[in-house]
């Protein structure tokens, strides 16, 4: 059966013209330019409201010979959050919702992957919000791996989506007038580094 990340350490190598027989972990970090997570949730029935999270920082590892041993570490800065709407972003910052003065930093690390097809996984591990630390799972999948054409590097590109309970972080204000689901949407570019990098 093929599986998600042997398919990606395959077609990468193929994109860079070589194919190791023996494959060892692979190091991608993100391209913040082109990764961001947008978020949504249900404003008193009327509505529907977004915001997105950019400019952040991450790496995956990849492991083709045990996927499942693969791993995904990412943090953002929490200011990195646009809104749309000045006075909302200040008030997302304050202690009713992300406390952005004493937790600056939104983290994931990930605990573990199993594989689910051909280029989905389900991605657990621990997010941390709000100085509030909860276990969550990610649906993810591999949308392209290859060389990038302008980069003439192995690329990656990922989408991820999950749903969360702001309460559970801390961030109930409202609640359940303003939704306390919040559905996450994660699209990602990242870039093999090179040995002359790491």
């Amino acid at each position: 059966m093929k599986r998600f990340a042997i398919a990606a350490a395959c077609a990468t190598a193929l994109g860079a013209g070589t194919l190791p027989a023996a494959a060892e972990p692979e190091t991608y970090v993100l391209d913040s330019g082109h990764s961001q997570v947008l978020f949504s949730y249900q404003h008193l029935g009327f509505s529907t409201t977004w915001g997105i999270f950019s400019g952040w920082e991450g790496e995956i590892s990849f492991d083709p010979d045990e996927p499942e041993a693969s791993t995904v570490e990412v943090s953002i800065p929490t200011r990195e959050m646009f809104t749309g709407w000045e006075a909302r972003y200040t008030h997302f910052m304050t202690d009713d919702f992300f406390g952005a003065e004493e937790n600056e930093m939104i983290s994931f690390a990930s605990t573990g992957i199993e594989v689910t097809g051909d280029s989905t996984a389900l991605i657990t591990g621990d997010l941390t919000v709000n100085g509030i630390t909860k276990p969550v799972v990610l649906e993810a999948e591999l949308t392209q791996a290859g060389t990038h054409p302008m980069e003439d590097k192995p690329w990656l590109g990922f989408h991820a989506t999950t749903t969360l309970k702001r309460s559970g972080f801390g961030m109930g204000a409202y609640a359940p007038a303003v939704s306390d689901d919040v559905n996450v949407e994660i699209s990602i570019e990242a870039m093999q580094v090179d040995d002359s990098e790491s």
